[in-house]
């Protein structure tokens, strides 16, 4: 179906779904503008705004007129708030500070998805997944087992498509949703009938003040859950063994996970295996490597099995899927030099994830680095024959590498860094060149998509060049 002939965002729920409420929707970005399109194609009155006039002129051409609700804000029945806007800290946005004082809730697109789909009278249910790290994988990997059961399934949220383009599916269907902590500040009556928290490192935290306010906006994923219903922890790091202990006092059915020591389901010794045996051998799974994968592979099995799939379609499944885009993708290679595309790893905790399944190699880092820098890394730094850094904060990285002896260059772009990686791989006899960045994006690029898409890029071509430095050259 090209993109000219698919349903406008919210036209299968039916054009009077929503008639007579009010929206209004601030940020016409990737969730901001579906869920316009959505809630006016369900017959809700919607007043949409961006800050920025070119987004404000792209929303008039998609036929959603943009107005400003600040002034009209009292009344209406929500405020849908674009993910990356704050309503509360580090400060809250004019349009939120205007809905609070006006008693108008704050709610994510997800949880509208949710009211809609009730409404349409669908009993559809929901699966959610959050947490600091692998909750795209694990959000894809599950959409991808369950549609190889043959369920009719629908999977976005914070990965791919905006919660409200998602289609109405039937009683028997399942939305996979993947929940960042800033969806999940802004959800009233959504209920996860399996929801998985799977680790929890510092991240966010201008958004959510300390640690412990991270913790309790992730906890939210398992708001109004009731007996019968699933909770898939991990407990590979103390904070989320600490909510695990927490939810066991509650009505659900608590599932722990791991990839790397014993739990309800585990990946440790490279077998996947719950109760009632071994699942399948992870090396036969081979877009889902390293520890980290183990416990995101045991989350899709706990949540899929809970679900109703059988134990052969998640084996199957698990073998069969082909991994996401800027996550340890494999995307070129000259004698004998892999280069792997971990762009998504925004953060330290991310990058040691990446460095782990590696014994030697070249490593790409930098951009701007997230609180606490790469000192949290140390432990993976034996494996690093040289770094190459880029963007803003590469000085401050060279100055942990340098505390800690690892040889390492500013190259500054990534167009100078893949280069000077791969010659420094063939020098040093090492297999792979790791982009696995351990800071956000923004300085250099529009995202990690972004980054990740030009390393690929120069380094298909850099494989595809005739002429090649023989071993051994500076």
């Amino acid at each position: 179906m090209s993109a000219r002939s698919m349903p406008a965002p919210g036209s299968q729920f039916g054009a009077q779904l929503f008639a007579g409420r009010r929206f209004a929707v601030v940020g016409l970005g990737r969730n901001g503008l579906p869920a316009a399109q959505a809630l006016a194609a369900m017959g809700a009155e919607v007043l949409a705004w961006d800050d920025a006039p070119a987004a404000r002129e792209a929303a008039a051409a998609s036929g959603i007129a943009p107005r400003d609700p600040i002034a009209v804000m009292r009344g209406l029945d929500a405020l849908v708030l674009s993910p990356g806007i704050p309503h509360r800290l580090p400060a809250p946005h004019p349009a939120a500070a205007a809905a609070i004082a006006a008693g108008v809730p704050v709610l994510s697109d997800a949880e509208l998805l949710f009211q809609a789909v009730r409404a349409a009278g669908s009993r559809a249910r929901f699966a959610g997944i959050t947490g600091t790290n692998g909750k795209s994988t694990t959000t894809a990997l599950l959409a991808h087992i369950l549609a190889e059961a043959g369920v009719a399934v629908a999977a976005g949220g914070n990965l791919g498509p905006a919660a409200l383009a998602l289609p109405l599916l039937p009683d028997a269907g399942i939305y996979v949703l993947e929940m960042s902590s800033y969806m999940l500040e802004r959800i009233a009556r959504l209920r996860f009938d399996a929801a998985a928290m799977l680790n929890l490192s510092a991240d966010h935290l201008d958004r959510h003040g300390d640690m412990d306010g991270y913790a309790a906006v992730k906890q939210a994923m398992f708001a109004r859950q009731q007996a019968g219903d699933l909770a898939v922890v991990g407990i590979d790091d103390a904070p989320s063994r600490a909510m695990a202990a927490r939810l066991r006092a509650q009505p659900v059915r608590v599932v722990t996970v791991s990839g790397e020591r014993e739990a309800d389901v585990t990946a440790a010794g490279g077998v996947l295996r719950d109760a009632s045996g071994a699942l399948l051998a992870m090396r036969e799974a081979p877009a889902l490597p390293g520890a980290h994968n183990g416990q995101n592979a045991a989350a899709a099995a706990a949540m899929a099995l809970a679900l109703g799939a059988s134990r052969a379609v998640v084996a199957r499944g698990l073998r069969s899927f082909p991994g996401l885009p800027h996550r340890q993708r494999r995307v070129a290679c000259r004698d004998g030099v892999v280069f792997i595309d971990d762009s998504k790893a925004t953060n330290a905790d991310a990058a040691a994830r990446a460095l782990g399944c590696y014994d030697r190699l070249v490593w790409i880092a930098g951009g701007i680095a997230k609180a606490g820098g790469i000192e949290s890394l140390a432990p993976y730094f034996p494996r690093i024959v040289r770094a190459i850094l880029i963007g803003r904060d590469a000085p401050a990285l060279a100055a942990t590498l340098a505390a800690h002896r690892v040889p390492h260059t500013i190259a500054g772009t990534l167009e100078a860094a893949v280069p000077a990686a791969f010659a420094a791989a063939r020098r040093e006899d090492a297999p792979v060149v790791l982009l696995s960045p351990a800071c956000a994006s923004f300085d250099q690029f529009t995202g990690f998509e972004a980054r990740g898409a030009r390393f690929a890029e120069l380094a298909r071509s850099l494989a595809e060049a005739s002429v090649v430095p023989q071993r051994g050259a500076a």
